[in-house]
């Protein structure tokens, strides 16, 4: 208790005095060179033709306080290969934060905010098409890299970095890749903004350029961009920002007429929002907590966490802060009472979407204080199967995963007691092939793999420290034949 609520309060100071001042001042430096290539917006591209051929399809797993990525093969739930350094330039990275004081101080703040007293190496992570390389956002760091998968399994150092881009800001986070594996995007967590990259080499019809790592456009975010989706077409982006999850106001029933006007000062902007792929126009913007409160739920937080989209990209299912269960929002249905409630930096509430559910799930810590949630996440992790009727579970705070019938919202637990495996701080899942649900358990330096039909555990798999995000990719069975 005594060491989560220091923390709190050194990272709450110390972000209050750097935050405003550090981000102007971030706005003013120049990033030069060819890692940097801003556009207004993406050119159209030819397409650069067929992926390479023999790809094996894997499990990445980003072990985000060793800095290293465990391989899974995703048919045969096999390790393939574990301790893959995703942080070979680390003495040179730290070196550079070490001799800027403010990216010092957010280095130390990450550590003591979101990384819970641990450096954060490894957020997220995506193959390229031809699945040569794996590109990684490191928070710590705030930088993105491309990596040659084959060149760092064999043991190769900086040099398996082909291509590093810094943030705008001080920290990366969660990352998005189209459908059509040609693009990526990055949120930049202290900046309001979410980044666009290039994930392939192209010429666009004016016969400019385009390498793999170039930085192409930004669409704006709230406070803390999280997480982004693209629908399946790839014409449209589902983000959602997630405020201040380091800073007091984590019960703004306290003290109402005193806490509650300032609890958006506090916490900031917390958004959901639809983007145009195409032109990166923002379609509706909605204050998820209004919402709620509008369907008869007052006093829920705004800040959407992870989500799962419907195949119809009709419902919208999603996580908030401190919320033991989830939310269904229905993007069809008119809004509740017909009236444009409030304006979110000039976007007025649509006139349509409305909570259509919500739907709790135990809460196994209904004595621990907010401010020992992990990043205000009572729940962290959500996604919907291949064949869409069942919702996959991370609950955080309550150690167990849950699959969650769409229909009935009826539930399995999987935890210790139910498995026999110990499923400490779930912190992502993420559909599988053939109707699976893979889970991260970061408490447990393991992943699950379950069963979404037969409600069964396929797999319990040793990772490293504290594994966090976990993506479908692929290798070529090549580069896998020299492991």
């Amino acid at each position: 208790m005594g060491t989560a609520v220091g923390r709190t309060v050194v990272w709450m100071v110390a972000a209050g005095l750097l935050l405003s001042a550090c981000n102007e001042h971030d706005a003013e430096v120049e990033l030069g060179g060819d890692t940097v290539t801003d556009a207004a917006s993406a050119p159209d591209v030819v397409d650069p033709g067929d992926v390479a051929p023999a790809l094996r399809a894997v499990m990445w797993v980003g072990n985000n306080w060793d800095g290293t990525a465990t391989v899974v093969d995703a048919q045969t739930l096999a390790v393939l290969k574990t301790g893959i350094d995703l942080i070979p330039d680390k003495d040179q990275e730290i070196a550079d934060i070490f001799a800027n004081p403010v990216d010092l101080a957010y280095y130390y703040l990450i550590r003591f905010g979101p990384g819970e007293g641990n450096d954060q190496y490894v957020d997220d992570m995506f193959t390229t098409r031809d699945g040569r390389y794996l590109v990684v956002s490191r928070p710590s760091f705030a930088d993105v890299v491309w990596i040659d998968i084959a060149q760092v399994t064999q043991g190769a150092g900086v040099e398996a970095i082909v291509r590093e881009q810094p943030m705008d800001g001080q920290r990366t986070d969660h990352m998005a890749l189209s459908p059509d594996g040609r693009r990526l995007l990055v949120s930049d967590s202290t900046q309001r903004q979410v980044i666009e990259f290039s994930m392939v080499d192209e010429t666009a019809p004016d016969g400019t350029p385009i390498r793999m790592g170039d930085r192409l456009r930004t669409f704006a975010s709230g406070e803390t961009p999280h997480e982004s989706n693209y629908n399946s077409a790839g014409e449209t982006i589902y983000h959602a920002s997630i405020g201040r999850v380091y800073t007091p106001g984590d019960y703004p029933d306290v003290l109402p007429e005193l806490l509650g006007p300032a609890q958006e000062a506090i916490k900031g902007d917390r958004w959901f929002q639809i983007v145009r792929n195409d032109d990166f126009e923002i379609l509706a913007r909605w204050n998820m907590g209004l919402e709620l409160e509008e369907a008869g739920y007052a006093g829920m937080s705004p800040a959407v966490r992870p989500m799962a989209i419907s195949h119809d990209e009709r419902y919208i299912y999603y996580q908030v802060s401190y919320f033991h269960g989830l939310v269904e929002f229905d993007t069809q249905a008119p809004d509740v009472n017909g009236q444009q409630d409030y304006v979110n930096e000039g976007l007025a509430e649509p006139d349509f979407g409305a909570v259509s559910r919500v739907v709790p799930l135990p809460n196994f810590v209904p004595d621990v204080p907010r401010e020992q949630y992990v990043n205000d996440s009572a729940h962290h992790g959500l996604s919907l199967n291949e064949t869409g009727d069942t919702l996959c579970v991370a609950g955080t705070m309550d150690d167990y995963a849950a699959l969650v019938d769409r229909q009935t919202m009826a539930y399995s637990l999987f935890n210790t007691t139910t498995t026999g495996h110990d499923y400490l701080k779930p912190y992502w899942t993420t559909e599988g092939p053939n109707d699976t649900c893979w889970i991260s358990l970061s408490g447990s330096d393991a992943v699950a793999v379950l069963d979404t039909r037969r409600h069964e555990e396929l797999a319990y798999l040793a990772v490293g420290n504290h594994p966090q995000r976990v993506r479908l990719g692929q290798i070529p069975e090549a580069v896998i034949a020299n492991w």
